[in-house]
């Protein structure tokens, strides 16, 4: 039980859009774990850390509840779930620690196409179905909006069609299944992505260093997603031509080359992507022996 304790315990969506991703950056980290998405919990095999694959909307009340120490899911689900809390008298005892930059989509009300919608007003008196009915009536209070939201649990788009609502509210990526549905985005209630959250619950210095080991890598990691790493060589006088040709580079490291007086070894972090023109840009001011090489993790 005792070493149970000092390992720490990351709830990860078990299907979804979500894990795929979660699971690679954590990988990425340095994580080695079990693969099998048949378990519950999947054991790190050179880390005290397990995985607890479960619901996303689960994810929330388990570290607000102290079951699992992090969690890693959509900041609509966060916020969700803070309004729940904060609606039965109580404070969420988690806190955002970490943003994630993917799973990126929108809460958002959408109208059937022939529907005149001239802002909030137009939502007055209507019936909007959703899932997120906290956010829904959050969004409906401050703007001082007398509506009537209809939990649907899935397919909240069909809503209109079938007569259960004028509106809907839910998650839009693309905006294509909107469309396939005779539905306009006319609102956008909140922007999410996937993010870390943590319990309020004081770790031990342990497993509290441990978490900041792995914010720091993760950190590292989605630094250099893009980025390339650039070796070539340069004609010194061509030096500040060729530093400007460089896509989101710094400082680039320059080195004399052994024998020549007049060329240097250029190195340099860039972060966006090189492209073909790029390099044929850098050729042509003079480059030689260019290299590119993908980037997999950076510490500051």
């Amino acid at each position: 039980m005792e070493h149970s304790r000092q390992r720490i315990k990351i709830a990860v969506q078990k299907t979804g859009r979500l894990t795929d991703h979660s699971i690679d950056l954590l990988e990425r980290c340095g994580l080695k774990i079990t693969k099998s998405k048949d378990q519950l919990i999947c054991y790190g095999e050179n880390m005290p850390i397990d995985l607890l694959l479960v619901r996303d909307d689960d994810i929330p009340g388990l570290v607000n509840d102290d079951v699992c120490d992090l969690g890693i899911v959509g900041l609509n689900v966060v916020e969700e779930k803070r309004l729940q809390l904060e609606q039965r008298g109580s404070n969420a005892r988690f806190k955002q620690i970490f943003e994630l930059d993917f799973g990126h989509c929108r809460l958002s009300i959408a109208a059937p196409s022939d529907t005149e919608y001239q802002g909030p007003d137009s939502l007055k008196n209507t019936n909007i179905a959703t899932s997120y009915i906290g956010l829904l009536r959050d969004y409906l209070n401050k703007n001082g909006i007398q509506a009537e939201p209809v939990f649907f649990s899935g397919a909240v788009e069909i809503a209109p069609k079938l007569g259960r609502a004028d509106f809907i509210c839910d998650l839009v990526s693309s905006g294509a299944t909107l469309a396939a549905n005779g539905l306009t985005e006319v609102a956008v209630l909140l922007e999410s992505e996937a993010i870390v959250i943590q319990t309020l619950v004081p770790l031990s210095a342990e497993k509290q260093a441990l978490v900041d080991k792995i914010i720091q890598r993760l950190d590292g990691v989605l630094k250099v997603r893009d980025s390339k790493y650039i070796m070539l060589h340069a004609p010194r006088a061509a030096l500040a031509e060729i530093r400007s040709l460089l896509p989101g580079s710094e400082a680039p490291t320059v080195m004399p080359l052994e024998g020549s007086d007049d060329k240097v070894a250029i190195h340099a972090v860039c972060r966006e992507n090189v492209f073909w023109e790029t390099l044929e840009n850098l050729k042509a001011a003079g480059a030689s022996s260019l290299l590119v090489l993908p980037v997999e993790k950076m510490l500051a």
